[in-house]
């Protein structure tokens, strides 16, 4: 069980590493508008568990997902080139929908504060 201070360094590195190997060294039009918004690491350091969001629709997103796992060796070697561990975890790819979450959220607030303005025109 490694310490919480090298997990947290080794999924910061992690994300780092997976996040330019995203945006330079990746040759595929499925690519599109990807961030790592987060990663995960086992206590044991065995699996990565690497959250990603995307802008844009449902095929969008399907499209990312399978272009992950189709590059995911090839990521998982450009992490290991940074890293110092002797076996490098294996990664597992996470769809993460809070940033979808949050505009439905903050939608849903205008629309209410818009319903309150047309109710009571006079407070605020």
């Amino acid at each position: 069980m490694a310490n919480p201070r090298t997990i947290a360094r080794l999924q910061e590195r992690i994300r780092e590493r997976a996040a330019y190997c995203l945006q330079f060294e990746l040759n595929d039009p499925r690519a599109g508008f990807i961030t790592i918004t987060m990663v995960e690491l086992t206590a044991d350091l065995s699996i990565a568990k690497i959250h990603y969001s995307v802008l844009g629709e449902a095929s969008d997103r399907t499209k990312v997902a399978h272009m992950l796992e189709h590059a995911s060796g090839f990521i998982q070697r450009q992490i290991g080139r940074v890293l110092e561990l002797r076996r490098l975890p294996s990664l597992r790819w996470i769809y993460d929908a809070s940033a979808e979450e949050a505009a439905d959220i903050d939608r849903i607030i205008r629309e209410a504060r818009e319903r309150d303005k047309r109710i009571n025109p006079g407070a605020e």
